[in-house]
């Protein structure tokens, strides 16, 4: 993974530039968004890594799939993709142009774990928290995890913040 992360850094970072600079982030988010599900179909899968199928043909088959989702510089972004045989890292692109984004508006994206459904409350009360604690604006996304036992998992870009009944159990264990 970190391998393909390596060689998705340039061009996410050139994406992100031009997003930066023609005002477009949002519009760039959505595209890559929309690129990276395409790729990761299984139909599109098999007939990307398919050596029959030359890159004219792929090429323009993932513009008849994409049509009215890509702008012109999108199209671009696409064809140069096909044309460097890097079309696998539509994902791992989008995921690090998020990142960018995500640090260029101020806010940081948060995926919380926890062992029960928490409210809207709970949720903006814990926002308020992990904002002071990462001096940033914070987007929260939950989810359940049963197994958790009780507490929560934060996971922010990569820093972790394990409150679970399980982690720390997992801690006491290795003490002991």
């Amino acid at each position: 993974m970190s391998e393909l992360s390596t060689l998705a850094r340039p061009y996410a970072e050139a994406v992100f530039k031009i997003a930066v600079e023609s005002k477009s982030a949002n519009e760039w988010s959505n595209m890559l968004e929309f690129l990276s599900v395409v790729i990761q179909d299984k139909e599109v899968a098999t007939i990307i890594v398919n050596p029959k199928v030359s890159q004219d043909k792929l090429t323009q088959l993932l513009l008849d799939i994409c049509q009215d989702q890509l702008t012109k510089d999108g199209a671009n972004f696409l064809k140069l993709l096909v044309q460097n045989g890097r079309l696998i890292l539509a994902p791992q692109i989008a995921e690090l142009y998020e990142s960018y984004k995500a640090d260029h508006e101020g806010y940081v994206d948060v995926e919380v774990i926890s062992a029960y459904a928490l409210s809207k409350e709970e949720q903006n009360k814990f926002a308020k928290v992990l904002e002071k604690k990462l001096d940033k604006k914070v987007h929260i996304t939950t989810s359940v995890d049963k197994t958790l036992i009780g507490g929560f998992l934060a996971k922010a870009g990569d820093t972790v913040i394990d409150g679970s009944t399980k982690g720390q159990l997992q801690q006491l264990a290795k003490k002991l």
